[in-house]
């Protein structure tokens, strides 16, 4: 569904992302893993048009999509949670939901669409008009995945999202990114725990200082013994 060519990004004068090419198949999860400063989220937001690329091309569908800005992106079906969560904290748990929605003008389906995040996400059930930044973490995470999926996106990319949880909740978003890939959802990932991300995803592509080392099937990944060392604890 999205195909990555030749991309090349900066931050001023720093070259962040250095001529990476990959795709992402529709149906599947794709995880980017690699150490702090390797340029996964930076690919992220390149992709999601929060950081223009110097050259190279990102296609949707076969449609260019390196030109547009973000708020035309998220029209165009990619989803995006960022690291750190990033929810708007003096809004309420339902204004942060309505936010995902604001380029839709279907309301009866945007309430509809309302109810099925609050059922998916049971931990948010009851708290609608509770602000948004007297969550904890955890509900915060559920929250940032809930507004994403308000977009109605084809694709879903997820920045970090198992990021400062504790263990039974970085088990529970991985069930969370499972059971929306099996209901048909596309997921762009990247995750310091690279041990849970390649368990659950079909592909990995592994990134060094803003270049592509490694590109196979999770599996292949797993098996692989400079992976294993450097990012799987050597086992």
């Amino acid at each position: 569904m999205i195909v990555v060519e030749n991309l090349h990004a900066y931050y001023g004068h720093i070259h962040a992302i250095k001529g990476i090419s990959f795709a992402v198949r529709q149906g599947e999860i794709t995880t980017l893993i690699g150490a702090n400063g390797a340029g996964k989220s930076t690919t992220m937001k390149t992709i999601c048009g929060l950081l223009r690329p110097r050259e190279g091309s990102i296609t949707l569908n076969g449609k260019p999509i390196q030109r547009l800005g973000a708020d035309k992106i998220v029209t165009q079906g990619i989803g995006y949670v960022p690291e750190g969560r990033r929810i708007f904290p003096v809004l309420s748990v339902d204004e942060n939901l309505d936010m995902g929605a604001y380029h839709r003008s279907d309301g009866a389906t945007i309430a509809q669409d309302k109810h099925r995040m609050y059922d998916m996400f049971p931990a948010l059930k009851g708290r609608e008009k509770q602000l948004a930044g007297s969550l904890s973490g955890g509900e915060q995470q559920m929250l940032a995945i809930a507004r994403a999926l308000m977009s109605q996106p084809k694709v879903l990319l997820m920045d970090e999202p198992s990021l400062g949880l504790a263990p039974l909740l970085v088990k529970r978003v991985f069930e969370i990114i499972t059971e929306l890939n099996k209901q048909g959802l596309t997921i762009l990932l990247t995750e310091q725990n690279a041990r849970g991300a390649l368990k659950i995803a079909h592909h990995g592509i592994v990134m060094e200082t803003g270049k592509i080392l490694f590109a196979d099937s999770a599996a292949a990944l797993r098996a692989n013994p400079v992976v294993q060392q450097a990012y799987l604890g050597g086992s």
